[in-house]
């Protein structure tokens, strides 16, 4: 469906708890599948659409995304805090060699156009977790995922997801699920957690 007439609105919707790109595709599909929506673009955190406002707002966009467990977020503050969640899972689960990471306030700030601190105080107060504390949450994700499959030695782990060293990785890995990588490979300590879960 093409929608062409004078009630057609165009908009980009900031959208929580997309990780993945399967996200992406449920999204897109879901959107469609609505049947006055038209998907131009998707990708990670966002959506850009158009529809015929007489038919179809906001509410009825956030009902179509809230049954597949994403939702639509409208305040400038909360876009801030979603798209910022977006960059630092995508660079550590999505970028290929080391994330960007190691000057992060620099990385992020340049991308939300922001001060880093402003964008720190933010995200602190809408979630009650440092940034720092997100990204190592999300980061021992990434390691537990790594180390199901296998088929890299921690070194490499602790290398690809920019530790400085192995015991570093270790010992942070502890002190976040409580078990040491080697009994965590056993099979002891918390499961995995979806990323969406995190905060």
């Amino acid at each position: 469906m093409q929608p062409h007439n004078l009630n057609t609105r165009r908009e980009t919707l900031i959208i929580r708890n997309m990780v993945s790109d399967s996200c992406i595709k449920v999204v897109t599909w879901e959107l469609q599948r609505a049947g006055f929506i038209q998907v131009h673009h998707c990708e990670l955190g966002k959506a850009e659409v158009s529809y015929d406002s007489q038919i179809i707002n906001a509410e009825m966009i956030d009902l179509i995304l809230n049954r597949n467990g994403f939702a639509l977020i409208r305040s400038e503050e909360d876009r801030k805090v979603e798209q910022l969640k977006t960059l630092i899972i995508h660079q550590i689960y999505f970028s290929t060699g080391t994330p960007i990471l190691i000057k992060k306030s620099e990385y992020l700030s340049e991308r939300l156009e922001m001060p880093y601190p402003i964008l720190s105080k933010l995200f602190s107060e809408k979630t009650g977790l440092t940034i720092e504390k997100y990204i190592i949450q999300i980061k021992i994700e990434k390691v537990k995922e790594l180390l199901s499959y296998g088929d890299l030695t921690l070194s490499e782990i602790a290398y690809r997801l920019d530790y400085s060293s192995v015991q570093y990785l270790s010992n942070q890995f502890r002190q976040v699920t409580g078990v040491g990588v080697t009994e965590y490979k056993k099979g002891q300590g918390p499961k995995r957690i979806s990323l969406q879960k995190i905060l």
